[in-house]
């Protein structure tokens, strides 16, 4: 029998509850004792940087680019870039190649909602709001269940990772991100990046922005939108895509092995990477942290 096993050691590693550094090294595939039997097969192209048409000035450009990504994830340093990712994006927020190819990527939830809050306030035109459904029915369907220990009202105010808000803001033109798989064979699937074309009382009329069926027209029907705003994701939430122009907002550094890696790896050149990295008070910071576990890197 033949397996085949495929990952990147930079990007994820063994999830251990509680686990020290040790136990997660220890967990990893490299440790394990099929590893001696394992014949290793090396990736030596990076497809998301490959261009075929290039000039020889751009073709060096992109591979010093290529090993700088790679020396992030080996644990070497790197220099730091700010700037925009959405520049004049009243004049093209309803552009899709434009949105099509950016993000801001954060390494927490809550300055990715702040984010997108921020950007939706800057696209014109009323939002429309939508509420989740906040009540829980009996099984024979009779009523609903209320619990005097977890109000509804503090429910209502739970922001959790992977599952939409109970308040949900949009407006005709901006990209929301699937939060789960709905129809795979129509490209609706977990992660999904899509842009609103019409906001009904029911259902939502979308663009899909990527994947196989870019360009597709799909209508989501409401009970519970399965979707958030997309001008920022998460840094694990980008994994799998690729993106022309990235913007990197370390406000708060990166917390978990391979955040930083996959961030810097989602984008397609170095020109399109701008980096954002200051403290709480809003100052500049120089440095920042590149947590790389090399002993699973090193050969043996």
């Amino acid at each position: 029998m033949t397996v085949v096993f495929g990952g990147d050691f930079r990007q994820v590693l063994p999830v251990i509850p509680k686990g020290t550094r040790t136990d997660i090294v220890s967990a990893s595939l490299k440790k394990s004792y099929l590893w001696d039997s394992i014949i290793v097969l090396k990736l030596t192209q990076n497809m998301r940087l490959h261009q075929p048409d290039c000039t020889p000035h751009e073709a060096a450009a992109l591979s010093d680019f290529s090993s700088w990504v790679l020396s992030i994830g080996n644990g070497q340093n790197c220099s730091i870039m700010v700037a925009s990712t959405y520049p004049d994006l009243q004049h093209n927020y309803y552009n899709v190649e434009y949105l099509q190819g950016r993000a801001i990527l954060a390494p927490h939830h809550e300055m990715v909602r702040q984010i997108n809050s921020y950007m939706l306030s800057q696209i014109p035109g009323e939002d429309s709001t939508y509420y989740s459904s906040d009540s829980i029915a009996n099984a024979d369907g009779t009523g609903s269940i209320s619990n005097p220990e977890y109000p509804i009202e503090f429910l209502n105010t739970l922001q959790l990772g992977g599952l939409p808000n109970y308040e949900l803001k949009l407006k005709v033109g901006v990209p929301v991100l699937l939060l789960r798989n709905i129809d795979q064979t129509a490209g609706l699937c977990n992660g999904t990046r899509l842009i609103i074309i019409r906001l009904g009382q029911w259902s939502i009329e979308a663009k899909i922005l990527t994947g196989t069926h870019i360009g597709d027209h799909v209508f989501l029907p409401r009970r519970q939108y399965p979707i958030a705003l997309c001008f920022a994701m998460t840094i694990n939430k980008s994994q799998g895509q690729s993106l022309n122009n990235v913007g990197l907002c370390l406000r708060h550094q990166v917390f978990c092995h391979g955040q930083l890696y996959v961030a810097v790896s989602r984008v397609t050149t170095r020109k399109g990477l701008k980096i954002l990295s200051c403290n709480d008070e809003g100052e500049e910071v120089k440095t920042m942290k590149n947590i790389v576990f090399k002993e699973v890197l090193n050969e043996e």
